[in-house]
């Protein structure tokens, strides 16, 4: 059922992909580091030979709709464009490409046998910096980690519970349900300290492209 699942909105990302217009990718700036992301992989094409497949993601989304859209170049050429979810089909596999609300959460490279590789992210963007930190300072880099996670699960604990109660207030939940009364209550100002942390533990583990569907989702 899952991989039925999953196969589907293969499908359905893949008939989101639409023609390049052959422009050449632009080189990453400093001050798109929370905005943009740029990560490539090398595939062989056949014959001997590769080509480098680049992602590009603006995290602001379009001009026009709005929607975070991924363009797919290769030798640094646009070759094709879709909104995220994506999945651009390249020799020998498939580049997936999902996004959150604080930043990347998988770009793939799925091969034909089910194994996955993840693209490499430009040295200049924020992953590419947070990927060299987790290089050079391994043991730095793990305790990062472990605080961001840290932070979700408390925020987790602490902030779910009065948004429930918040939700069943509303007088059609009340009526049917009844008012849920959370066991945590904190002042106006812990709640949104707590929720600037919780974000940004998100934005670092988009970074690493990780991402939990209740720790990051509830923050997203």
């Amino acid at each position: 059922m899952i991989e039925e699942l999953d196969e589907w909105r293969s499908r359905r990302a893949a008939k989101r992909v639409k023609p390049g217009d052959g422009r050449p990718l632009k080189p990453f700036r400093w001050w798109q580091l929370l905005t943009r992301s740029v990560l490539s992989v090398e595939v062989a094409v056949g014959d001997g030979t590769t080509s480098v497949f680049t992602v590009e993601v603006n995290h602001l989304g379009d001009k026009e709709s709005g929607e975070v859209m991924a363009g797919l170049y290769r030798d640094g050429r646009h070759i094709a464009e879709s909104r995220t979810p994506a999945a651009f089909s390249v020799p020998g596999g498939t580049i997936e490409v999902a996004t959150s609300g604080f930043g990347l959460k998988r770009c793939h490279l799925v091969g034909q046998d089910g194994s996955e590789r993840q693209l490499t992210p430009d040295p200049r963007s924020a992953e590419g910096r947070r990927a060299r930190l987790a290089r050079e300072h391994p043991a730095a880099s793990r305790g990062i980690g472990a605080a961001a996670v840290a932070v979700l699960v408390v925020s987790v604990a602490l902030l779910v519970p009065q948004l429930g109660e918040l939700l069943t207030r509303i007088p059609p939940v009340a009526e049917s349900l009844g008012v849920f009364v959370s066991p945590v209550q904190l002042p106006v100002w812990a709640n949104t300290a707590l929720t600037i942390a919780a974000a940004v533990a998100s934005t670092e583990r988009a970074l690493r492209l990780r991402y939990h569907w209740l720790l990051d989702g509830a923050g997203n």
